[in-house]
């Protein structure tokens, strides 16, 4: 997942299509002197659909598309023919995807599964043509009705991303190593903090070919729910991950102090996120003996499953997969 690409907010006009109005028509032909009414119905306008696409994992492709316009319906036509259906927009984007209205913040939908399809925004009814109104004490109407207006909104699609696991840590934890290690990922790497600045997923590969998905967003810092470095933003990424995997570096100044810095942020941004599944894993433990292991295990939260690793020389990366295939479980 490339940094320029990966888009997870766009903003653009929905506009549906116009019903096609109804015809005032009646029947002629040879013979019958008084064909009575024969005015088709209006077709039904465009709709703006959202489908679901398992292959797509950002919003690029809308980016640039500030206008959606569906078609409009057309009208209806003599000897009973209705109108044909304006064509629909449809718009496929990524799992996790939420759909919102600009002016209200009102949810309209989100989307989960490969293939479903909501109407976003719904195209106006096609009029009744006026061999609908004929009845036996009005024979002869001479009236139809027109089509219904289209809509128009301001739209705001939001992607989160559906991943098992999610990596929360302050920046340089190791956590984009981690993943660069476990998952065929690769994350851009480097020796400073906010290294990664957009989320990256990867798959990681478990025993008997099982595998599950995790995601690394960027680091979060005291004062994020705030504002500070990056603030919150990416918060939103892993707040329908199941298990949450805190990441800690063996060289911090206290692993308790911040594991609870951490919770905290979390807690400010949505106290929710706290009532999913925690595990505990000091990176860089390649730097520790085993003495210097046996003090920091004194530190360690006791009310989270905890394990040291090490992604450059995968120490623990096994027994964490396990943890972590455990606890989806």
């Amino acid at each position: 997942m490339s940094s320029p690409n990966f888009i997870d907010y766009v903003k653009f006009n929905s506009r549906s299509g116009h019903g096609g109005a109804g015809c005032l028509h009646f029947h002629r032909e040879k013979f019958i002197e008084k064909g009575g009414p024969d005015g088709g119905d209006g077709g039904r306008g465009g709709h703006v659909i959202l489908r679901g696409n398992a292959q797509l994992w950002t919003l690029l492709h809308l980016k640039y598309r500030k206008h959606v316009i569906a078609e409009n319906g057309k009208a209806g036509e003599g000897q009973n023919r209705t109108g044909a259906f304006g064509k629909d927009e449809i718009l496929e984007v990524p799992l996790g995807t939420v759909a919102r209205r600009a002016d209200t913040d009102e949810i309209i939908c989100e989307i989960n599964h490969d293939g479903e399809e909501v109407i976003l925004t719904p195209g106006g009814r096609g009029g009744k043509g006026n061999a609908f109104f004929a009845t036996s004490t009005n024979q002869a109407p001479q009236h139809a009705q027109p089509g219904e207006p289209g809509r128009e909104e301001w739209i705001v699609l939001e992607l989160k991303l559906l991943a098992d696991v999610g990596l929360v840590g302050f920046p340089n934890a190791g956590k984009s190593t981690l993943l660069s290690v476990v998952s065929a990922a690769k994350p851009k790497i480097a020796d400073y903090a906010f290294t990664t600045l957009t989320p990256n997923l990867g798959v990681v590969k478990y025993r008997d070919d099982r595998s599950f998905v995790m995601a690394d967003i960027p680091g979060i810092i005291e004062g994020a729910a705030e504002g500070r470095g990056l603030g919150i933003r990416f918060l939103k990424h892993i707040e329908r991950n199941s298990l949450l995997l805190f990441l800690i570096p063996a060289d911090a100044q206290s692993i308790q102090q911040e594991y609870q810095i951490l919770l905290n942020e979390l807690r400010k941004y949505n106290p929710e996120l706290l009532d999913k599944k925690r595990i505990l894993a000091i990176s860089k433990s390649d730097l520790l003996d085993d003495e210097l292991k046996a003090e920091l295990a004194k530190e360690v939260p006791t009310e989270l499953p905890s394990v040291f690793i090490s992604s450059v020389t995968n120490l623990g990366i096994l027994e964490l997969k396990d943890l972590i295939w455990r606890s989806l479980q």
